[in-house]
C-alpha cells in the first residue's frame, strides 16, 4: 500500500511548488472559512484554476473548510459548497459537524474528511466520523503508531501530519490564542502566542521560548506509518513560503 503524500499551498506560488515538487494532493483554504485566515488562500477564480491545474497532472485538491461556524454564517457554507461545486474539488476538511451535514446535504458526492480540529484521538472517535459520513479522519498530532493503528482498523481512511509545527496544546482544543489575544484558532485566527518567548517565576524559574514545540519530522518513520495503516501523510505549512513546501514535500 502506498501513502499519499499530501502537501500544503496557502497560495498560488506554493501551490504550485507543492505539485512541481511530487505531491500526491493538495491542501489549501477558500476564502471564507478555513483555519488560516492569515494565509493567501484561494477565492473563486484561483480555485478553479488551481482545482484544473491539479487533475491535469493527477493531483487531488482537498479544500479546508474547517472552522467552528456561528449561526448566523451559514450563508458563508452556502457559497463555499458552490465554490466546491464549481472547482470540482475532491474533497473537503472539515471540523463543524453542522457544517459536514450542510456539505453533504448540498453535495452528497463530496468526500468528507474529519480536520484535527475534531480532536480525534481514539478508534471511538474514527468510528464516530465513519459513521457520521466521513470518509477520511486526520488525526490529532499526538498520537502513536499503536493508536494510529486502532483507528485504521475501524476503516476509515487515517491521515496523518508527517511533518511541521507541533500544537502545544491537544489537536483542536488550543484556547491560548483566544484568551490572551482575541484571536481563536478555531475560528482560523491564531497568533501563535506558544512561540514567543516568556519569563517563568516561582520555585522554578526559566526564560526562553518555553513553550515552543520543535517540529514533527517522519521521514525515518514512514514503513511503521505505512504499517499502521495510514493512507495520506499530512505535511503542516499553509503559512509557509514556497521554497519551504518545496524543499519539504521533495524530501518526503
Amino acid at each position: 500500500m502506498s501513502i499519499e503524500l499530501l502537501a500544503p499551498a496557502g497560495e498560488k506560488e506554493a501551490f504550485l511548488a507543492a505539485v512541481k515538487a511530487g505531491a500526491n494532493a493538495v491542501y489549501l483554504g477558500a476564502t471564507a472559512l478555513n483555519a488560516r485566515a492569515g494565509a493567501g488562500n484561494f477565492d473563486r477564480e484561483t480555485l478553479v484554476w488551481a482545482t484544473e491545474y491539479a487533475h491535469e497532472r493527477d493531483v487531488r485538491v482537498h479544500v479546508t473548510v474547517n472552522t467552528m461556524v456561528k449561526e448566523g454564517e451559514m450563508s458563508l457554507v452556502d457559497d463555499v459548497a458552490e465554490q466546491l461545486a464549481l472547482c470540482g474539488a475532491d474533497a473537503a476538511i472539515v471540523q463543524d459537524l453542522g457544517v459536514a451535514a450542510r456539505l453533504h446535504r448540498l453535495l452528497p458526492s463530496l468526500s468528507l474528511h474529519a480536520s484535527p480540529q475534531m480532536a480525534i484521538h481514539n478508534a471511538q472517535g474514527a468510528q464516530f466520523a465513519l459513521d457520521a459520513g466521513f470518509s477520511r479522519a486526520v488525526l490529532a498530532r499526538e498520537m502513536n503508531l499503536e493508536e494510529i493503528a486502532e483507528c485504521a482498523d475501524t476503516g476509515i481512511e487515517i491521515e496523518v501530519f508527517g511533518h511541521g509545527a507541533l500544537c502545544v496544546s491537544c489537536s483542536g482544543q488550543c484556547l491560548f490564542s483566544s484568551l490572551v489575544g482575541g484571536r481563536s484558532g478555531n475560528r482560523g485566527q491564531c497568533a501563535q502566542p506558544c512561540r514567543l518567548p516568556y519569563h517563568l517565576e516561582g520555585a522554578v524559574r526559566a526564560q526562553g521560548y518555553l513553550l515552543s514545540t520543535k517540529d514533527l519530522m517522519t521521514l525515518d518513520s514512514l514503513v511503521q506509518l505505512r504499517e499502521a495503516g495510514v493512507a495520506s501523510l499530512k505535511l503542516e505549512g499553509r503559512l509557509k513560503r514556497p521554497e519551504y513546501v518545496y524543499a519539504v514535500t521533495s524530501a518526503y
